[in-house]
């Protein structure tokens, strides 16, 4: 029996190589952002009505429950002598993404845009998942919370811009917010060229830039490897929900009802903004377009303040702790959400964005920091894939159930959403007190 000794203790890095491994996620956030402030828009320009939104979402988390396992899975177990572990997912991913990226605002149906969803959720999933890994392949321990907030950074960075290219390019460049029912104004579309273009350059950027550590024993790996299909990677993946260490099982009740808010919030903030500030459902008037626009704007805004605030929070954990932090960031951002109900002016909306960012900057950052400590070094991958059960099943419910409660409890009104969204936050913030958080630097073996 071979035993290959990977040890979670790893040289540290400068600045700049934890920059040049994390700028990846500059090109992924312009993915996630631009599908995540335009989808609704584009759907319902198609078409959709706003009962059928979560469903048309179910993309989305479908995709990552089946492809974000299976990519941790076997970029575990690859190694390839120029490419590394990693860097053949981010590489493969890029290519995908930006070409879905580049098909959405073309799409002339409801159903090629759904789609055309489910290809690029899953491509975008392909390049961020083994990311997410590479923090704890790369760096040790007392690097790994600074190494989750630079990628937090990127991420603010890449959203803000991606998330504010619609507003650019009607009030900058002139192009056109609106179109005839069963098209995508030319603002749009424009902004997913870029998001194209963003998502391609700057994951690539890291793929070259970055070399990854070789196994201790590749020949051990090839061994292990021999025989292994796809329904073995499946049946593993699948199955490490119940062989999850104490503080993973705890951290994942954190980020279902995490992700269950963000989930409610990217559904229905453009039907909440538009029906409930400014007065419109008419997905071909100027005034909803303009509220559409505006969407974006705070989008921007929560990733720009995500992006400062993910290097605050090492601060903030060293002088209290990662889970408390983690808490009153949450807290934050269910005020955020929850506070939209109350306001009638647009410009207001830029202050509760501030309560969402602060939350997203540290639900991008904390968890991870927390799990990966704990987290045996020879099977990151593997076990992040899985921990991200916990960010596609609770898309998956909202998607279920959200259109359910707003028809049956609220007459459809969707700023509804945001508010149960916000009471899920706080939900969330109370149960990451209870995470058994250890900071510690260990060493596993694999037999």
């Amino acid at each position: 029996m071979t035993k290959v000794s990977i040890s979670s203790k790893k040289p540290q890095l400068s600045f700049w190589q934890i920059w040049n491994m994390s700028f990846g996620f500059l090109g992924i956030q312009f993915g996630f952002a631009l599908q995540n402030a335009n989808v609704s828009r584009i759907f319902e320009k198609l078409g959709a009505s706003q009962d059928e939104l979560p469903i048309l979402w179910l993309a989305a988390p479908v995709t990552g429950l089946l492809v974000q396992p299976i990519i941790g899975y076997y970029s575990d177990r690859t190694w390839l002598p120029k490419w590394g572990r990693r860097r053949p997912f981010f590489a493969a991913g890029a290519i995908l993404a930006t070409l879905a990226l580049l098909l959405m605002p073309n799409a002339s149906a409801l159903w090629m845009a759904v789609i055309t969803l489910w290809l690029m959720d899953a491509s975008i999933n392909i390049s961020m998942e083994p990311f997410r890994a590479f923090v704890g392949d790369m760096l040790p321990n007392e690097q790994r919370t600074g190494g989750f907030a630079m990628q937090s950074f990127f991420i603010g960075t890449g959203a803000v811009i991606a998330s504010a290219l619609p507003y650019i390019f009607t009030n900058w460049f002139g192009l056109a917010n609106t179109a005839p029912e069963g098209m995508i104004p030319d603002a749009v579309k424009w902004s997913f060229y870029v998001g194209g273009f963003a998502y391609f350059s700057a994951v690539m950027w890291t793929v070259l830039k970055t070399q990854e550590y070789p196994p201790d024993d590749i020949e051990a790996l090839k061994a292990e490897n021999a025989g292994v299909g796809i329904w073995d990677g499946l049946r593993e993946s699948f199955l490490g929900i119940f062989k999850m260490p104490l503080t993973m099982v705890q951290l994942s009740l954190v980020q279902f009802f995490s992700w269950f808010a963000l989930f409610a919030m990217w559904i229905y903030t453009t039907s909440a903004v538009t029906s409930h500030i400014y007065g419109s459902t008419d997905t071909t008037s100027e005034i909803y377009n303009q509220g559409a626009d505006w969407v974006g704007i705070c989008f921007a805004v929560y990733n720009g303040i995500a992006a400062v605030v993910a290097f605050l929070l090492p601060v903030v954990a060293k002088r209290t702790s990662r889970r408390v932090t983690h808490m009153l960031a949450l807290f934050c951002g269910g005020l955020g959400l929850i506070s939209i109900y109350f306001i009638k002016d647009p410009n207001l909306l830029l202050v509760s964005m501030v309560g969402v960012g602060i939350a997203w900057a540290s639900i991008l950052s904390m968890p991870y920091a927390m799990l990966s400590s704990i987290l045996p070094a020879d099977k990151m991958g593997y076990y992040m894939g899985v921990f991200n059960f916990f960010i596609v099943i609770p898309q998956i419910v909202a998607a279920g159930i959200l259109g359910f409660l707003l028809k049956i409890l609220f007459d459809s009104v969707p700023v509804y959403a945001l508010i149960i969204g916000g009471v899920s936050m706080f939900l969330a913030g109370l149960l990451s007190l209870r995470v058994d958080d250890r900071d510690v630097d260990v060493t596993f073996a694999r037999k």
